[in-house]
């Protein structure tokens, strides 16, 4: 299909699938960052629950070093808050504190997931509303005697494009939506674990 075409059916479908093509853009740029981000948040907490598990001290320098690596990880400041309690704490106040850091960092890991969110319900309804307009453009041709039944049917199967682009895009942004919302439950689940191990140690 050459450009001059593809221009064609973006102007017969009233301009939707300039939109979708935005859309498909948000969605990849989207996943591409949050996979990344995601999965390297989940490796590095990974790592940080084997250092609690076989480093006694945190005040080491093999624990302090790894900290100080991971300083910008969700995982990392939770630990850190620890480490700014007082030793005369006791394990309700440490416990407080330690959820408030983590009720803290739990909003950030979902970030951009609502534009992911967003995609998902517009594009079927923007396909549909392109389609609708690719149909006018289609039955227009009837007002000219001369058209042949062929010119009707070609027009509404290229106005059906723009449901086609729209229900794909809602289809791979459902896809890695649910996705990155399973490692930002995990991810979840190793900030918890984090503070559970903190506080056995604390009170070990």
């Amino acid at each position: 299909m050459s450009l001059t075409k593809i221009l064609e059916l973006a102007n017969h479908s009233g301009g939707t699938l300039y939109l979708m093509a935005l859309l498909l853009l948000i969605v990849l740029t989207v996943i591409i960052e949050r996979t990344r981000h995601l999965l390297n948040m989940q490796q590095g907490g990974e790592q940080l629950m084997d250092l609690l598990r076989t480093e006694p001290n945190l005040q080491s320098a093999r624990a302090q070093a790894e900290l100080q690596a991971k300083a910008h990880l969700p995982q990392a400041r939770v630990i850190q808050a620890l480490e700014n309690e007082p030793a005369s704490s006791s394990n309700e106040v440490v416990a407080g504190h330690l959820e408030e850091a983590l009720m803290h960092e739990v909003p950030m890991l979902d970030r951009s997931l609502w534009m992911l969110d967003t995609v998902i319900t517009l594009a079927p309804l923007l396909g549909l509303f392109g389609t609708i307009i690719g149909m006018f453009h289609a039955f227009s041709v009837l007002d000219d005697v001369q058209n042949n039944p062929g010119a009707i049917t070609g027009g509404i199967a290229e106005a059906l494009i723009a449901t086609a682009c729209g229900l794909f895009i809602a289809m791979m942004g459902l896809v890695f939506f649910n996705w990155l919302n399973t490692r930002v439950r995990l991810i979840v689940h190793q900030l918890e674990t984090i503070k559970v191990m903190l506080l056995n140690r604390r009170e070990g």
